[in-house]
């Protein structure tokens, strides 16, 4: 049985920025604390149709709500983590999500082996689709076609990633016999977490390249029916489900004095049962190492006592 992991996400992005010290802070204290693992987001630009985030037709998701305005500042993912990585010791550092059909096959594959290197094989990442139809023009892409582009992304990624030579032939791009290092730590690659609904093709999606799922729109909501579910995909497809990581959400349980970290915890041995693996917490953390370091510290030992860990 897989380990249950405590992860959290980092804000590398603000309205109005004060700099980026409390971001650097948080990392540290979660790394400190013993969280498993730290996570940042991923957009290029923003256009003004920004009510597509609560449209599941085009990615989004009913009453989503992006966390700032469409000129709120946001780091580049790829480059905050290297960031990261370097003022950690031990704690793994992912994306969640990275859209990674927006850069180039070839030069994902040598950043994401770079930070893999230079972290001693801390890196995982979260890739998906998508909801906003101007990044993909901005860089010159397909909306309509962003699924494929993101297969195509991660076919590249893996064949740089685990052959030597690597040898790739598809429509758009082909090459042979093709040197490339540094290789990521893991013999398969870097892990990929695939976000997506419950739908085939992200099932397959799944299958081919990834080592556990993000669950997206009904399924975040409702992660007990959307494992099921998607582990009937799984196997639908011929691939065996049980081996399959989740991400899902800890629901915080809060009072007068703040987040009862006691209360919040009390449903995640429910939620392993249901085939969570990845427990993210959204604890508001407050200012300074120390400070942070002390509440990442309860709910680590507020988790481990409930799984057992």
């Amino acid at each position: 049985m897989t380990r249950p992991t405590l992860s959290v996400q980092l804000r590398n992005f603000a309205d109005q920025p004060d700099g980026w010290n409390a971001l650097f802070d948080q990392a540290r204290a979660a790394d400190d604390a013993g969280i498993d693992k730290v996570v940042v987001s991923d957009h290029i630009a923003y256009g003004n149709g920004m009510d597509a985030y609560a449209d599941p037709s085009k990615g989004g998701t009913v009453g989503g709500r992006q966390p700032t305005g469409p000129d709120g500042h946001w780091l580049e993912p790829l480059t905050t983590l290297s960031f990261v990585a370097a003022r950690t010791e031990r704690i793994r550092v992912g994306t969640s999500i990275l859209l990674a059909a927006l850069r180039r096959p070839a030069v994902l594959a040598k950043t994401a082996a770079t930070i893999d290197a230079l972290s001693g094989g801390r890196l995982e990442l979260g890739v998906g689709v998508g909801w906003q139809a101007e990044e993909y023009e901005l860089c010159g892409l397909d909306f309509a076609d962003r699924g494929r582009l993101l297969d195509h992304t991660l076919e590249v990624c893996r064949s740089l990633w685990t052959e030597q030579p690597a040898t790739y032939h598809s429509g758009e791009l082909s090459f042979t016999d093709i040197h490339t290092n540094p290789k990521p730590a893991e013999t398969n690659g870097v892990p990929i977490w695939v976000s997506g609904t419950v739908n085939r093709r992200v099932a397959r999606r799944l299958a081919e390249f990834g080592t556990g799922w993000i669950p997206w729109g009904p399924a975040m909501a409702d992660p007990v029916a959307g494992i099921g579910a998607m582990r009937s995909l799984l196997a639908d497809l011929g691939h065996d489900p049980t081996g399959l990581q989740v991400v899902g959400s800890v629901p915080l349980v809060r009072t007068d004095a703040g987040v009862d970290l006691a209360a919040s915890v009390a449903g995640v041995p429910a939620l392993l049962d249901a085939g969570v693996t990845d427990f993210r917490l959204h604890l508001p953390v407050p200012a300074g190492h120390a400070a942070a370091a002390d509440l990442y510290g309860e709910a680590v030992d507020a988790f481990h006592e409930v799984t057992g860990r």
